[in-house]
């Protein structure tokens, strides 16, 4: 590590908001990578749906009866269910109050906070896995109350699917930060390779690429988007794609202003002296020199990757369900403010806010750390 960047990195430690930033950032990474490992609903998307518990209050508590499904599913290894969760092995009832009749276990189902439907479920229906070799009565039951019957917490309530909102606002981390980081090396190597191009080259090349810069730029960000996004379809890696075609215009425009700083300079001089070929001299040279303003133009476009992102999984041309997505979830849950439980879309708003902040921060951060005029 040389002595600029120690000093940069001593000047980003002293700034409390950039830290604070960077540690934020580094959770969402963490939650992002093992979601379904700390959802309580581990299932592929979190999209384990309860219809008779959905638009609850956060804290809402419940008791669960588990009914194992007709078909087992098969043995998960630890990769695959950190990648796609879960397959849920049983379907559950949310009841509130049970017992057992020989066997069978009578129930009285949960269909709202005022109605009770009565059920009666055989033994055979709950127990399953290694449980369902038990055939003793007493001790068919007494597994059944330790082990199928559950109470769960819902921290930040259901959606009106009955979906668990903490596990797809956890789950939903991974579908920002991924828009984010493919957006950003997607907008960083067209923005990088134009713009040094131009600042290096200048006279007609640099002119045609600033054309289509202003061309690109003259059009609103939103409605390029749309077209993108329309002509790819909608979907998971289309929006990836659609984001990072509207985002490289700024990092060129900033790359061939530093280019155009450091091509005559004595250094870039040398390397002409000494008969370097334009490829390595931009490369090995030039672009190493204006990765300060790179990487702060980075987290600049990371934030408004992940609010385009939201935005266009709010008008429906994003990320599609059951695919959890933080604008998704507010689209899907925005008619709950002006009623009982307007938590149920504020959650995400306020995980958006945060992670944009947080790279905001972050940015603001790198800029004065990187600046070489700085205080040591």
């Amino acid at each position: 590590m040389d002595a600029f960047t120690q000093q940069a990195w001593k000047r980003l430690r002293r700034n409390k908001g950039a830290v604070a930033g960077l540690a934020v950032i580094v959770l969402a990474l963490v939650v992002a990578v093992f979601a379904y490992f700390l959802a309580p609903d581990g299932t592929s998307h979190a999209n384990r749906m309860v219809l008779e518990i959905g638009g609850q209050r956060p804290g809402f508590s419940v008791q669960m009866l588990s009914l194992r499904q007709a078909h087992a599913p098969r043995d998960e290894g630890f990769l695959r269910r950190l990648i796609y969760g879960e397959t849920p092995s049983d379907v559950l009832v949310p009841v509130t109050t049970w017992r057992f009749s020989h066997d069978s276990i009578l129930v009285e189902k949960y269909a709202d906070e005022t109605t009770t439907v009565p059920a009666a479920y055989s033994l055979a229906q709950v127990l399953y896995g290694k449980d369902s070799a038990i055939t003793d009565l007493a001790g068919a039951q007494a597994v059944v109350g330790k082990d199928h019957l559950s109470r769960k917490t819902y921290r930040l309530g259901t959606d009106k699917f009955g979906r668990d909102i903490l596990s797809r606002l956890l789950v939903g981390t991974r579908v920002s930060l991924s828009v984010g980081c493919i957006a950003v090396l997607i907008s960083l190597t067209i923005g990088i390779l134009l713009g040094s191009v131009a600042g290096y080259f200048r006279g007609a090349v640099d002119e045609g690429v600033m054309w289509l810069i202003n061309v690109i730029w003259s059009m609103p960000t939103l409605l390029l988007v749309f077209a993108i996004t329309l002509a790819l379809g909608k979907g998971f890696w289309q929006v990836f794609i659609a984001v990072g075609l509207t985002m490289w215009v700024s990092v060129a425009r900033i790359i061939r202003g530093q280019v155009l700083g450091l091509r005559e300079l004595q250094f870039v001089e040398a390397t002409r002296a000494l008969g370097y070929g334009h490829t390595r001299t931009i490369v090995r040279h030039i672009l190493p020199n204006i990765m300060g303003p790179v990487m702060v133009v980075a987290a600049g476009n990371f934030a408004t990757a992940i609010v385009v992102e939201a935005g266009l999984s709010f008008l429906g041309v994003g990320v599609q369900p059951p695919q959890p997505s933080w604008g998704l979830m507010i689209k899907e849950n925005y008619n709950f403010i002006i009623t009982h439980n307007p938590l149920l879309a504020l959650a995400p708003g306020l995980a958006i806010m945060l992670l944009v902040l947080a790279f905001n921060l972050l940015g603001n951060g790198l800029r004065d750390a990187l600046d070489v005029r700085g205080k040591i």
